[in-house]
């Protein structure tokens, strides 16, 4: 039985395009011994292009989500898609600060909303409720050929008086989980830079620019991988790549890989379960694992090693002296 257990939002990406996001979140959630219960009959959260059309509209399409999840007498709702936490929250945000709103909203909805569900993100229960020691105790494997730029995207921690979640301009949570997991994380100064989002198709070369961008600053702070937490950031980032190349006449091979597959891998989990054969940049180069129990070996040896060469030139610098 689990330890403990949410409500479940995967969204419509996750079951499509995304796949591989769904399917390493619930392999390592299952490993910490967290259970995820997807609420029945879920539909679209309206995700980002609700809001442009009515705020009303937008609200009632999180908020009917919502509803299903207090009818499992559940009060906190995970989801892995920032889109659609930020579709959840501003809903939760706006119908608990506005009575008025709140009527208007759930006049549309067949059962009223009542305000009762937190809505977090998947990182943010990994980082916050289960926690760094409880990551680290899991760790099996170490890939040692691994340094990762950590890569959070434009909303999964901002406007901060919604997203509640982590530093909104300086985030630390998937780097310190990353750590806690035995990777080596590089020290990304655009981690919160815009990757281009949803304008893939209408704005082709302003997403290559900009997306671009991030993977010239990972390469350039020596990372030979980039962890995200957002559906929409890893396709533009990884499927863009040779586009990006083309327009820019770089030579970008750099896996985009999401943070609970990395989690995965540490755990010891099979890259097969972790979808890890779904990215199109493939990782294997940078994902090959030794044993946790081989790495400490290793790295005894080394000091020892180490400290053997020291003490040889010890006494050699004393014979100069002398």
């Amino acid at each position: 039985m689990a330890e403990k257990e949410y409500a479940y939002f995967c969204g419509c990406s996750l079951e499509g395009t995304a796949k591989e996001y769904d399917e390493s979140i619930r392999a390592v959630m299952k490993a910490l011994g967290v259970g995820l219960v997807e609420p029945d009959d879920w539909s679209c959260c309206g995700s980002t292009p609700a809001h442009t059309v009515d705020h009303v509209f937008a609200a009632a399409l999180a908020a009917r989500n919502l509803s299903l999840v207090e009818k499992m007498n559940k009060d906190v709702l995970t989801t892995p898609c920032p889109s659609c936490l930020m579709a959840f929250k501003k809903a939760q945000h706006g119908m608990s600060g506005s009575e008025e709103f709140k009527a208007e909203v759930n006049e549309l909805l067949d059962e009223p909303y009542n305000c009762g569900v937190e809505s977090k993100s998947s990182l943010q229960i990994i980082y916050e409720d289960i926690g760094l020691e409880a990551i680290a105790a899991k760790v099996t494997h170490i890939m040692p050929d691994l340094k990762v730029a950590p890569y959070y995207g434009c909303i999964l921690n901002r406007p901060p008086e919604i997203a509640n979640f982590d530093d909104p301009e300086n985030p630390v949570s998937m780097d310190n989980v990353l750590k806690a997991a035995g990777i080596e994380v590089a020290d990304f100064a655009f981690k919160l830079e815009c990757c281009g989002a949803a304008f893939g198709v209408p704005k082709r070369e302003m997403v290559n620019k900009l997306s671009g961008k991030v993977l010239e600053m990972a390469v350039d702070a020596g990372a030979n991988a980039i962890a995200v937490a957002c559906p929409l950031c890893q396709q533009n980032l990884d499927l863009r790549q040779d586009q990006i190349n083309s327009v820019t006449g770089a030579r970008y091979n750099i896996p985009v890989i999401y943070f609970t597959q990395l989690m995965g891998l540490a755990f010891g989990l099979s890259p097969k379960e972790l979808g890890m054969d779904k990215l199109f940049v493939s990782a294997d180069k940078v994902t090959g694992r030794i044993t946790k129990a081989e790495y400490d070996k290793m790295k005894e040896e080394e000091a020892a090693a180490k400290k053997a060469q020291k003490g040889k030139k010890e006494p050699a610098a004393e014979e100069t002296k002398n």
